[in-house]
């Protein structure tokens, strides 16, 4: 599975990206997994309600908050800079083709990304994501079409958790919000944490897991008289 890290990039970029890597894969490439930032954006899933979109639309644009519907499953959520967006582009046949596995599996991986960093965190009964206590560190929301999935988690690494009261996060009243560098009292960077990402998703879904982007090999070095 390749897997690349992309720094911010504009969502419908991003969708564009998904596209052409399903298209890829069903024509015989590989699996991917598109691990980057996204600009403010709030998104609609599917089931979404569009009253759990609390900003009016003049508040939303002077924050410089874009809005886009997608395909993806779920309900409202935000993405933003600080915050590690992971889309995996997997076929889950012959033998992975279990929806509420898929769901399952990706909170194993975030799970074990935040443990690296020394969070604790978990599943809530009930509810899709990573949480930490009564707080969600990881939102989870994904599309599968003929067993090959797009979209995928958001790990709140050191998102500004203010963007967040513009929306109802995924529906789900009663429970808040939270961010790595909140529990920890340290900032990381978000490419430190795609990569522990790559690898644990590597692990729970039993991929060898390629760099898109190898480390280019160092020239030897020239004998000493042509550098006279």
């Amino acid at each position: 599975m390749i897997y690349e890290w992309l720094g911010r990039v504009p969502y419908a970029e991003g969708l564009r990206l998904q596209e052409a890597s399903v298209a890829g894969l069903a024509s015989g490439g590989k699996e991917r997994l598109l691990l980057l930032e996204h600009p403010h954006v709030i998104t609609l899933g599917r089931n979404a309600k569009p009253a759990h979109v609390l900003a009016e639309e003049a508040a939303r644009q002077a924050k410089g908050v874009a809005l886009y519907a997608t395909g993806r499953g779920g309900d409202v959520t935000y993405h933003g800079p600080g915050q590690l967006v992971g889309y995996p582009i997997l076929d889950l046949k012959p033998d992975r083709c279990d929806v509420r596995r898929y769901v399952r599996d990706l909170e194993e991986v975030l799970i074990r990304v935040a443990a690296d960093f020394g969070v604790e965190a978990g599943r809530v009964e009930g509810l899709t994501g990573v949480w930490v206590g009564e707080e969600k560190l990881a939102a989870i929301g994904v599309r599968i079409a003929r067993w090959v999935t797009s979209h995928g988690f958001a790990f709140n690494v050191s998102t500004d958790i203010s963007y967040f009261d513009l929306i109802v996060p995924c529906g789900i009243t009663g429970h808040g919000v939270t961010s790595l560098q909140r529990l920890t009292g340290q900032r990381f960077a978000v490419e430190e944490v795609a990569l522990r990402a790559a690898a644990h998703l590597g692990e729970v879904f039993g991929r060898m897991m390629e760099s898109a982007r190898p480390p280019v090999a160092r020239a030897p070095h020239a004998p000493q008289e042509a550098l006279a």
